[in-house]
């Protein structure tokens, strides 16, 4: 017990020595480089839309204030231009709207619905006020159509899954983004994914897990994409899966936009929708 007593003061003296030796570390970050982002969809029968926004640093404060994190964000006051391959050129009002069904804003639009054609080439030119200039060119592919949905009930429940098909383009290669939504297009998608033709030889099929009951709304969609956007797509999860884990390697995002500091998407839009009315 003397002992036990005669060691406590020694320890408790070393423990307030290791306290002293405490030292705060004042870790100088590296400074990002603003880079612009381009986000722009081409879809024949509906206006166009384009997002220009900054990026910002990791760090950064972000304002608590919408409309002042919308000013620091958005990239206003650039000349947004877009060509077809015959010549027609149409500007983009500086405006900002929001898009119901995607959940996206965009902050130049056009007013009229613009003579989007599939099988035709477009062109993308933004000029920013400081005079940098942003390309990018993309074609609008044909409609893969869906052959057909095929509902399927499990005969032990009341729930069915939904089997979608559709005939692959041979001799091509091509890449596809499926989703599939409950009871309308403004809702959260049950599945939203991409995938290529690399080991299909004809037909494509889609399915879900028994998820849906008697009575559901089920909407069925497929993406005919170009390669730039299946690869795009990818890189965006990538990205996201790799800023949630402070082990992993950072993951850039692959673009088909070309200039100064520039990244993003600039694509067109052709799918076929079909909408399942599950019976009662």
């Amino acid at each position: 017990m003397k002992n036990a007593l005669l060691f406590l003061p020694i320890a408790l003296a070393v423990m307030l020595a290791g306290c002293n030796l405490e030292k705060e570390v004042d870790i100088k970050l590296p400074e990002t480089q603003e880079r612009i982002v381009v986000e722009c969809y081409l879809e024949p029968g509906a206006p166009i839309n384009l997002l220009l926004t900054r990026t910002s640093g990791y760090f950064d404060p972000i304002p608590e204030d919408n409309l002042a994190f919308l000013n620091q964000t958005l990239v206003n006051g650039a000349t947004v231009v877009i060509r077809s391959e015959t010549g027609e050129s149409y500007t983009l009002d500086n405006n900002l709207v929001f898009n119901q069904f995607t959940k996206k804003i965009f902050n130049y639009t056009s007013h009229l619905v613009a003579p989007i054609e599939r099988g035709k080439t477009y062109s993308l030119e933004i000029t920013l006020e400081n005079g940098d200039l942003i390309t990018a060119s993309t074609s609008i592919l044909p409609v893969v159509p869906i052959d057909s949905v095929v509902v399927e009930f499990n005969d032990t429940d009341t729930l069915a899954r939904v089997l979608t098909y559709l005939t692959d383009r041979p001799n091509e290669d091509n890449y596809y983004r499926r989703m599939i939504q409950h009871s309308s297009l403004d809702t959260i998608p049950d599945q939203d994914f991409t995938t290529d033709d690399r080991f299909v030889e004809d037909v494509i099929v889609f399915g879900t897990p028994y998820d849906y009951g008697r009575g559901d709304t089920v909407i069925n969609t497929i993406f005919h994409i170009e390669k730039a956007y299946f690869d795009f797509l990818e890189s965006v999860q990538l990205a996201i899966a790799s800023n949630g884990n402070p082990f992993a390697q950072p993951s850039p995002i692959i673009s088909n936009v070309q200039g100064p500091n520039a990244m993003g998407i600039f694509t067109g839009l052709s799918y076929d929708r079909v909408v399942s009315f599950l019976p009662d």
